[in-house]
């Protein structure tokens, strides 16, 4: 009797865990509505979580995991997130009895009469999911960001319920193991090593990370507390040269970030790790930071350029530390603001570091460029943008957000006064500590700091997508100015008006008169100008600051000495050449003069760029054939023996445009060690991208010089790279169609970054005779990439495919796969009009 009545009653309880409110639909992801009544429904979260990790990366990974929270109601059933297979779910307990298995649409329900007010503990055995634990034979590591955590464990995968974890994790005895606190103990259990964790501090599930492998560590005592590095390098020389600068960055960006918040390094410990194929720059988890290993690690011949972009990428991540982790956006529509404050914020923490750079000509060349390859297209989007559901988070970032959305914070920082704007984002960190906040949080305490009314300013900025157009209206009257009025009309054809302040130089014998401009009317008067004499040019945007596109007025570039002015110049050029207003052929020579006299590594760095683009994508075949004269150029300017970061940066271009046979030839001397340029450094991963180039030129010995480079790598990770690439650098067209196919499945698209690079070799220019056949799989396989890969992923694939294209024939592609797919993913698509922005412009423009 007492068997059967036991019996009864454990029928009742799994009844009660099963029975599931049926007047709220449960949809796959996480919605809005969901999240926002889970954030009402719980509080204090505490994850226990518990990971084996096998030798064997085949085999699955077991774990246990134990959610202990507040429940402060009971009205609704409780819904946790997991994106797994059912059959991963092994057992779950809740307060301690058994509960049936109910998961559907990515979600586990626990039934509310299974629980109780005030404090739970649910337990669940279950399988690690693989989706987002990117596996290989020596390591592995956890990516969560923005909606992957519950593709590994199950949670409550929002960003405004923050929680702690303790991790307890076993893995094979010659492995190193990083997560976001500190080790409280290891035992060693036979081929394993079991490591228990102190409890992290307080963060958002998509922070959460654990690394596990084959590293070698160092660790750095010479600041307020220890960091240790996990890494992969075996470059001993890249390694002297990069530690200690990758340790002292780190540093130099938590003390600046200390007394610009005026709060103490947040969190218990800021280690890091370099990974080979990782898929972003970086990523911030707390306490244990991911990084791009080939971004971190430089030898001595780098350009200032590659040093720069490693020493913002670090403080990049390490203002995250206060803008992300430490304050944390409440859903990912606010994704931007953690990432425009990074970026802010490292613009600023490199002003000491790197003295002798001219930043506000830095923060020109980074920002703008890259701001503008979006805004201009019918892709563009505001800053801050709707999500009703986080499976669609991954879209929302993008450059936008990256580049934009700096652009616009310095121009609040400048229009309010440095002073109130560092006491407002004091106010900001002060007020949020360990907890969440919006834009309209921020935008709240800006306007009580200030005279102007902010909302209204970012409703254009932030809440609005595109750039003003800029033209002029001058009267001369006697050889001088009557009247000066400036004209702003919205690129995309609406009524918006940019409040914003740029200057404007008057070029003269005997020099420059700058007028400085506050814009925020569609049409304003130049008072100051009235009575100057007629200039002999107009450098419009003389400072930087202004966005947009401004008159170009026929200038003599490379006679502006002003770095800045001459930088947005040769930036406006080519943003004049897509309106249409500059010829292409105008343009390129003008940039091409500049490749023989620009001594500034940054603004030379941006004219190869633009050199780049117009050969592969404004030249037709004909008239590139008569541009051989650009590899002539660069060549003659090497063989003089410039600083090594010039030398290195006109080596790229060469690489680049030598696809005639004189060019190659050079090329092939410099790669068999037999041309020796003065000041030009190379490493082996230059020689590598080299070999890679000589192949897609079909050089006669094409076939050796891979076979020789695949002997001269000596790292495994380069070396498992390199032989993953070598199908996609076949000069056999049925070896790179087999290739093609074996990317429609997921599991040979995980290595991210190695597919972007097969696909730039496959869609190289020289090849679209043969490759525009597979753009229709491409663009089919859109969508899942996008399920299966990572945040940047969707834009990389169509980028490194789709972006090398400017024939007719390739935009028939893509216009019948957009005609065909009329109710197409909406953020997928704007990702395709981005990318397919140049392959249309190259319709009426090129020359």
């Amino acid at each position: 009797m007492r068997y059967y009545l036991l019996f009864i009653l454990s029928c009742n309880l799994i009844t009660s865990c099963k029975n599931i409110q049926k007047n709220k639909e449960i949809s796959k992801g996480i919605s809005l509505e969901l999240a926002k009544s889970r954030k009402n429904q719980l509080s204090d979260v505490v994850y226990n979580l518990n990971f084996s990790i096998p030798k064997e990366k085949n085999k699955n990974i077991h774990a246990n995991l134990e959610i202990n929270f507040v429940l402060k109601d009971t009205i609704n059933n409780l819904v946790i997130d997991f994106n797994e297979k059912t059959s991963h779910l092994k057992e779950i307990n809740v307060n301690q009895k058994k509960c049936e298995i109910n998961h559907k649409k990515e979600h586990i329900i626990i039934n509310k009469k299974a629980l109780k007010l005030g404090f739970n503990k649910i337990s669940i055995n279950f399988l690690a999911g693989e989706l987002s634990l990117n596996r290989n034979d020596e390591y592995l590591y956890t990516l969560l960001v923005p909606d992957r955590a519950n593709t590994l464990f199950p949670c409550f995968d929002q960003p405004n319920i923050k929680a702690y974890y303790n991790v307890t994790i076993t893995a094979p005895k010659n492995w190193k193991v990083l997560t976001g606190a500190h080790e409280k103990s290891r035992t060693i259990k036979n081929e394993f090593t079991e490591y228990k964790y102190e409890k992290t501090d307080k963060m958002s599930t998509y922070l959460f990370s654990f690394i596990a492998g084959e590293f070698v560590e160092r660790t750095d005592q010479n600041g307020p507390f220890p960091m240790r590095f996990l890494y992969r390098e075996t470059n001993q020389e890249k390694i002297n040269e990069s530690l200690p600068a990758i340790f002292k960055t780190h540093q130099n960006s938590i003390s600046f970030l200390e007394d610009y918040t005026n709060h103490k390094f947040p969190f218990q410990k800021m280690d890091f790790a370099a990974l080979p194929p990782f898929q972003y720059g970086g990523m911030e988890h707390t306490g244990a930071i991911q990084y791009r290993q080939s971004l971190l690690f430089l030898d001595k011949s780098a350009t200032i350029t590659s040093k720069l972009r490693r020493a913002k990428l670090i403080a990049h991540e390490t203002s995250h530390m206060w803008f992300g982790n430490l304050v944390t956006m409440k859903w990912f529509d606010d994704v931007w603001l953690k990432e425009v404050f990074a970026n802010f914020m490292a613009d600023k923490i490199m002003n000491p570091v790197f003295p002798k750079i001219n930043h506000d000509l830095n923060f020109l060349m980074s920002h703008y460029p890259s701001a503008y390859s979006e805004d201009r297209t019918q892709g563009t989007n505001p800053i801050k943008q709707h999500l009703d559901n986080l499976k669609n988070a991954g879209g929302l970032y993008g450059r936008i957000i990256y580049n934009k959305a700096p652009i616009m914070m310095r121009q609040l920082e400048l229009a309010m006064g440095a002073s109130q704007f560092q006491k407002g984002i004091q106010r900001y960190v002060a007020n949020y500590t360990n907890s969440n906040a919006d834009w309209s949080d921020l935008v709240k305490i800006f306007d009580d700091l200030s005279d102007k009314n902010i909302e209204e300013w970012s409703n254009t900025w932030v809440k609005s997508s595109g750039r003003p157009i800029i033209s002029d209206s001058i009267i001369y009257e006697n050889d001088k100015i009557k009247d000066f009025f400036v004209k702003q009309k919205a690129e995309d054809k609406s009524n918006k008006v940019w409040n914003q302040l740029f200057s404007i130089g008057l070029k003269y014998d005997d020099g420059i008169k700058v007028l400085n401009v506050n814009i925020g009317k569609a049409v304003i008067q130049i008072e100051n100008a009235r009575g100057l004499p007629k200039p002999k040019e107009i450098i419009y945007n003389y400072n930087g600051f202004g966005y947009g596109v401004f008159p170009f007025n026929n200038l003599d570039i490379n006679g502006i000495r002003n770095d800045v002015a001459r930088g947005h110049s040769f930036i406006n050029l080519y943003e004049n050449m897509l309106l249409g207003k500059v010829s292409v052929i105008e343009a390129l020579n003008t940039y091409i003069h500049a490749l023989k006299h620009e001594k500034n590594e940054l603004i030379l760095n941006y004219i190869c760029g633009r050199v780049n683009t117009i050969y592969w994508t404004f030249l037709t075949n004909q008239t590139r054939e008569k541009y051989s004269k650009v590899s002539e150029i660069l060549y003659t300017r090497l063989v003089d023996g410039g600083p090594d970061n010039i030398q290195k940066t006109l080596f790229s271009l060469l690489k680049n445009t030598s696809n005639h046979k004189s060019a190659r030839d050079i090329l092939y001397g410099i790669w068999e060690r037999k041309i020796e340029i003065k000041n030009l450094n190379l490493n082996e991963s230059d020689f590598t991208n080299l070999a890679m180039k000589l192949a897609i030129y079909m050089h006669p010995e094409a076939t050796n010089i891979l076979d020789k480079q695949l002997k001269a790598i000596f790292n495994k990770d380069k070396k498992e790279r390199f032989l993953w690439l070598l199908p996609s650098l076949s000069s056999d067209e049925n070896v790179r169609d087999n290739f093609m196919i074996s990317l429609n499945k997921a599991e040979n698209r995980e290595k991210e970054s190695w597919v972007g690079d097969a696909l730039t070799n496959i869609n190289h220019p020289l090849r679209h005779g043969a490759s525009t056949k597979y753009l229709p799989q491409i663009l089919n396989l859109l969508e899942e990439v996008q399920l299966t890969g990572d945040i940047f992923f969707p834009k990389r694939w169509l980028s490194n495919s789709v972006g090398h294209y400017s024939s007719s024939d390739a935009l028939k592609h893509v216009d019948k796969f957009i005609s065909l797919n009329k109710n197409y993913n909406s953020i997928l698509l704007k990702k395709l009009l981005i990318v397919a922005d140049n392959l249309k412009k190259a319709q009426t423009i090129k020359k």
